[in-house]
C-alpha cells in the first residue's frame, strides 16, 4: 500500500503565498523608494542647516556643568543634621544633569539606526526567499555589513553615557578643578560632531546599498533555479 505524500493544508498554503507577496511588495518599496530617498544628497543637506539639531552650533551652551544639591527626601526630614551630612558625604548624592540637547539628538540617531536594520531585514528576507542558496552571498554580505554599521552607531549612545558619567563623577568629586568641566564641554561637543557624522555615514550606507541592489535587481528577481549569472 502506497503512502500518501504529506501536503500542506490549503489554508496554510494560501497564507504562505500571501506572506510571500507581502515580502515582495515590502522589498520593492524599500529598494526603489526608501533606500534611494535616504541615499540622496538632498537628505544629507537637512543636517547641515543651522536649524537642524545636529548642527555644530548647538554644542555651545548645551552642557550644564553645575553640580546640584541632592533632592530632599521625605525620609531625611527630621533626621539630625550631623547624621544627614554624614550620609550625604559618604555617597556623593549630588545631582548632575545630562545634556538634554545631546539626548534628543541621540534619540533621533537611534531611530535612524533601528530603521536601517529593519529595512535591511526586509530585503534580506526577500532575497533568501527568491534566490537559490549560494548565489546571494555578495549582496547578503553587504546587507549584513550595513546592519552591523547600524548596530555599532546605535551603541555609540551607550558608550557616550558611560564616558560622560566618568567625567561627571570627577566634577562632583573635584568641583574646584576647572579642567574637568572643560573636558565635559569638549566631550559633548565631540559627541554632537560624531552624531552628525553618523548621519552622513547612514546616508552613504543607503547610497551603496541602492547601487548594489539596482545593479543586481534583474538577477535578484529571477526565480530559483534560473539564476546562473554572477552578481556584481
Amino acid at each position: 500500500m502506497r503512502h500518501r505524500e504529506p501536503q500542506v493544508d490549503k489554508d496554510i498554503s494560501a497564507k504562505i503565498e500571501d506572506f510571500r507577496k507581502s515580502v515582495d511588495a515590502d522589498a520593492e518599496d524599500v529598494i526603489f523608494r526608501i533606500f534611494p530617498s535616504k541615499g540622496t544628497s538632498e537628505a544629507h543637506q537637512i543636517i547641515l542647516i543651522t536649524t537642524s539639531p545636529f548642527h555644530q552650533s548647538h554644542a555651545a551652551g548645551s552642557t550644564d556643568v553645575t553640580v546640584y544639591p541632592p533632592p530632599i527626601s521625605s525620609n531625611s526630614i527630621g533626621e539630625p543634621d550631623k547624621k544627614k551630612r554624614k550620609r550625604e558625604h559618604a555617597r556623593f548624592p549630588n545631582v548632575f544633569h545630562g545634556n538634554k540637547h545631546l539626548i534628543s539628538v541621540h534619540e533621533a540617531l537611534k531611530k535612524e539606526c533601528e530603521q536601517l536594520v529593519e529595512l535591511t531585514d526586509k530585503v534580506k528576507l526577500w532575497i533568501n526567499l527568491t534566490m537559490p542558496n549560494g548565489d546571494n552571498f555578495e549582496v547578503l554580505s553587504e546587507l549584513h555589513r550595513s546592519q552591523e554599521s547600524g548596530y555599532n552607531m546605535r551603541d555609540c549612545v551607550r558608550q557616550n553615557h558611560l564616558n560622560r558619567a566618568k567625567i561627571c563623577s570627577k566634577i562632583i568629586k573635584y568641583p574646584h578643578l576647572e579642567d574637568y568641566a572643560l573636558a565635559l564641554e569638549e566631550h559633548d561637543d565631540k559627541q554632537l560632531y560624531i552624531a552628525r557624522q553618523n548621519l552622513s555615514d547612514l546616508r552613504n550606507v543607503y547610497a551603496v546599498m541602492t547601487d548594489i541592489l539596482h545593479k543586481n535587481i534583474s538577477k535578484l528577481r529571477t526565480p530559483k533555479g534560473n539564476n546562473g549569472v554572477g552578481l556584481y
